[in-house]
């Protein structure tokens, strides 16, 4: 009954949902140059190619995609692959890293109209979706165009269970569409089988298996020659608020790390003229990358305010505190800074990676800290003494490369279903008896 009434609901506020669009495009949120696609009209034609379409709605899932598309390609080189987001940011991503045989489109906005002209475009044979963006009039859709679909790396927090379970037949119903749910933990499939999902399998988390961001060499080579031999403080992916306490902390403890550079890289580059504003005020000299400057000696702040170069401040900054996290925002994946071993700090809102988070803290991975001052008491500590959280470093890249083989459970996971849509490969036999 929810189902029907959203479906006539959106079907009804066609105008409102322009309004939107155009809203956004003003504001830069959306491409300009194909806004159709979030109104279900394709921008490239369909190839003659069995199609695996995966879903991702946010930057850091669609990052995670990218170690099982090219698994998939190289595993089954018949197939092409379509990558839906939302986002211009997550677009930008995956046009610089889709492997040959893959490409991206925009997920049309959640208008039956529009999400039926996508699929009757598309047609595709085998849809994967990730954690949980769950669209109702895309999914129903979806079945009943009776195509085969997957949940990837499913999530189902405590506080979204408390919410669906008022909605427990609506919750059974979008579940339904989905032939096999592949959940990240024991305790997300447990809640995915309360729900109504029917074949729940636990395949760990996909974050772990993605590649490593992408460090451009000469980029690092000139950067560690500005920054010499200097202490450095990341500040990685932050949110309003959090560049307040990177400004006191670096006031603080410059008093007795005279050399000390503090790196902030904003989760919106945008932000970057806010921020180094907000430095000046303070009292700290400060450069911006997207200026084209590199550090100087006497500066105290470093704004990154670029794209798609985060990598490689993990790899130059030893100490990593995470943004996200010392806001009420739900942080932002440590994984990415622990495949360089780095040191990482994070603050007490790190509930959109609970079950990650556990891995590490559980294994002296990473700290977590209740507030600015604890904070900073850590980092006084850290950069007093270079060894005191070198362990830590350490295990954080240990334990993530020892989890990177779920790739390889995911696709044999997936293999069934790739079965059905590929063409029958020839037998041995056959081919030599021919």
């Amino acid at each position: 009954m929810l189902m029907a009434f959203y479906k006539n609901l959106t079907a009804a506020a066609t105008p409102l949902l322009e309004a939107y669009l155009k809203r956004r495009e003003k504001r830069g949120k959306e491409d300009a140059a194909r806004t159709g696609e979030r109104r279900g009209r394709p921008s490239r034609p369909r190839e003659n190619k069995p199609l695996v379409w995966l879903h991702a709605a946010s930057v850091g899932e669609a990052q995670s995609l990218l170690a099982l598309i090219a698994k998939l390609l190289a595993d089954y080189p018949a197939l092409q692959i379509m990558v839906t987001t939302g986002t211009v940011t997550s677009a930008k991503l995956m046009a610089a890293r889709l492997p040959q045989g893959a490409f991206h489109q925009y997920i049309p906005v959640d208008h039956p109209r529009w999400v039926a002209s996508f699929l009757d475009h598309w047609k595709p044979d085998l849809a994967l979706w990730s954690e949980s963006d769950f669209w109702p009039n895309m999914l129903a859709a979806v079945k009943a165009r009776h195509i085969q679909a997957v949940l990837l790396n499913a999530r189902m927090s405590e506080k979204s269970f408390k919410r669906w379970s008022f909605v427990r037949g609506t919750a059974r119903e979008l579940l339904s569409v989905f032939a096999l749910c592949l959940a990240q933990n024991d305790a997300e499939a447990a809640r995915l089988t309360a729900l109504g999902a029917d074949n729940v399998q636990v395949s760990g988390n996909l974050k772990y298996a993605a590649a490593p961001l992408p460090v451009d060499a000469h980029k690092l080579q000139d950067l560690e020659a500005a920054l010499g031999q200097r202490r450095r403080l990341l500040w990685a992916s932050t949110h309003p608020g959090e560049e307040d306490i990177a400004l006191q902390l670096h006031n603080a403890l410059r008093k007795i790390n005279t050399g000390l550079l503090t790196i902030i890289v904003p989760r919106h580059p945008e932000r970057g003229n806010e921020i180094a504003s907000l430095a000046a005020s303070s009292g700290l000299r400060v450069r911006r990358r997207s200026r084209g400057a590199q550090p100087h000696p006497q500066d105290d702040v470093y704004v990154a305010d670029t794209l798609g170069e985060l990598g490689l401040f993990y790899k130059c900054a030893r100490l990593c505190i995470m943004g996200g996290s010392f806001v009420p925002h739900g942080g932002h994946n440590p994984i990415e800074p622990a495949q360089f071993g780095c040191q990482i700090f994070y603050g007490p809102h790190m509930f959109n990676f609970k079950a990650i988070c556990h891995d590490f803290e559980s294994r002296d991975a990473a700290l977590r800290l209740d507030g600015a001052e604890a904070l900073g008491r850590a980092l006084e500590r850290a950069l007093d003494d270079p060894d005191a959280f070198k362990t830590m470093g350490a295990a954080a890249k240990a334990w993530t490369e020892k989890q990177a083989h779920v790739v390889d459970e995911i696709t044999a996971a997936l293999a069934p279903f790739l079965a059905k849509i590929l063409p029958a490969v020839p037998s041995f036999a056959e081919e030599k008896s021919a």
